[in-house]
C-alpha cells in the first residue's frame, strides 16, 4: 500500500527552527513532484514548497530564504527545513506525491509557532 508517513511537527518559538520529514514507501518518488503543503484554520491549503526532477525547486514567496526542501536517496525521506519560523507560518503541513493524475497525501502534522 502507498504511503506518505510525515514526522517532525510541534511548537516552536517565533524564530525558531523545525524539519519535517516524509518518507514514501512502495512509489518511485523520484519520479514524482514532491511538495510540501499547508492549511491554517479559516485558510485554503497553499503549496509551500516543492521538488522535482532532483532539484528543481520552488517556493511560496513568503518562505523564500527560510524554508528548504530537499531530498535524502540514501534515506528515501523529502525533508522540510524551516527556519526563522513566524506565527503566520502555524499550519497543518502535508507531504504530497504527484505523478500527472496522481496525488497522494500523507497525515498531516501540526506546525505552531507562538512565544
Amino acid at each position: 500500500q502507498v504511503q506518505l508517513v510525515e514526522s517532525g511537527g510541534g511548537l516552536v518559538q517565533p524564530g525558531g527552527s523545525l524539519r519535517l520529514s516524509c518518507v514514501p514507501s512502495d512509489i518511485d518518488y523520484t519520479l514524482y513532484t514532491m511538495a510540501w503543503y499547508r492549511q491554517a484554520p479559516g485558510k485554503q491549503r497553499e503549496l509551500v514548497a516543492s521538488i522535482r526532477d532532483h532539484s528543481v525547486t520552488d517556493y511560496l514567496d513568503s518562505v523564500k530564504g527560510r524554508f528548504t526542501i530537499s531530498i535524502d536517496n540514501a534515506k528515501n525521506t523529502v525533508y522540510l527545513h524551516m527556519n526563522i519560523l513566524r506565527p503566520e507560518d502555524t499550519a497543518l503541513y502535508s507531504c504530497n506525491a504527484n505523478l500527472g493524475p496522481l496525488n497522494l497525501w500523507s497525515q498531516g502534522t501540526q506546525v505552531t509557532v507562538s512565544a
